[in-house]
């Protein structure tokens, strides 16, 4: 019983993130923790494992768990991500990111420039545009 405090590698250490804290249709009593004009508009716990994993931190996604707060019990709202913010030492695993507040901006900041992101948003644009001129056809016919 000499030394009960966790090192923090466990897991149960990282930090929790889940998807409302950036979510910018959020209030901030539904859990937004980041200002709005940096918010994200609907982040998934993917995206966000995905950008943790490019700013090289360790990340555990768990796929079951569910923010309190949340009210729609949809399996878009599903999810948390887990970060290892500090090495063993107490050192941060990361130089440049050293805080939570840091380091939700920064997920926030890169999400929109994530490559499903981009795809999702040009795709859709140019399908509707097929749609409308294939209608238009049809009736001048």
């Amino acid at each position: 019983m000499a030394d009960l405090k966790k090192p923090p590698t466990d897991p149960e250490r990282f930090m929790c993130i889940y998807p409302a804290y950036i979510n910018s249709k959020k209030t901030i009593a539904e859990g937004r923790r980041i200002p709005v004009e940096k918010a994200v508009q609907n982040p998934t716990c993917v995206e966000i494992a995905d950008v943790c994993r490019a700013n090289k931190l360790n990340v555990i996604i768990e796929g079951d768990k569910m923010y309190t707060r949340e009210l729609n019990r949809d399996v878009q709202y599903k999810g948390r991500v887990r970060v290892q913010m500090k090495n063993e030492d107490g050192s941060p695993c990361v130089d440049n990111i050293l805080s939570r507040k840091l380091l939700l901006l920064r997920v926030a900041e890169d999400i929109p420039k994530l490559k499903t992101r981009t795809q999702k948003t040009g795709g859709g644009d140019q399908t509707v545009q097929v749609e409308g001129s294939k209608k238009s056809k049809k009736k001048k016919k």
